[in-house]
C-alpha cells in the first residue's frame, strides 16, 4: 500500500502565467492573450471587421490595432466602448482600458 500523497491537479493554464514570468515572457504571453481575445470579440461584435484588423502592440492598458481601411477604422472607434467592456469582461483581458486605431500605411497586406 502506497502512502504517498497526491498533490491536486492544477490546470495548464494556471501554470502558464508563473511559467512565463520565470522565463521572463511575461509580456509576450500577455500580448499573445490579448491578440486571441480581440479577435474573438471582433469576431463576435463586429463581424465585418474580422480579418481587416489585428493588435499590433500592447502599451500598458492601452492596445494598439491596425485596420486595413479607413472604414474599419472608423468602425472599430465607434464601437469602441461596447469592444472595450466586452474585453474587460473576458477572462485574462490583462487590464486592457484603452483601444487605439490606426489605419495601415503603404501596400496591400500580402
Amino acid at each position: 500500500m502506497s502512502t504517498s500523497r497526491r498533490r491536486p491537479m492544477v490546470r495548464i493554464g494556471e501554470l502558464m502565467p508563473e511559467t512565463a514570468r520565470a522565463l521572463g515572457l511575461d509580456d509576450d504571453l500577455r500580448l499573445a492573450r490579448a491578440i486571441t481575445t480581440f479577435e474573438a470579440i471582433v469576431a463576435e461584435r463586429v463581424p465585418a471587421a474580422a480579418g481587416a484588423c489585428r493588435v499590433t502592440r500592447l502599451d500598458g492598458p492601452t492596445l494598439d490595432v491596425e485596420a486595413d481601411a479607413p472604414i474599419v477604422a472608423q468602425e472599430l472607434r465607434l464601437r469602441r466602448t461596447e469592444l472595450l467592456a466586452a474585453f474587460a469582461a473576458a477572462p485574462g483581458s490583462s487590464g486592457i482600458r484603452d483601444l487605439r486605431v490606426h489605419v495601415r500605411s503603404g501596400g496591400p497586406r500580402v
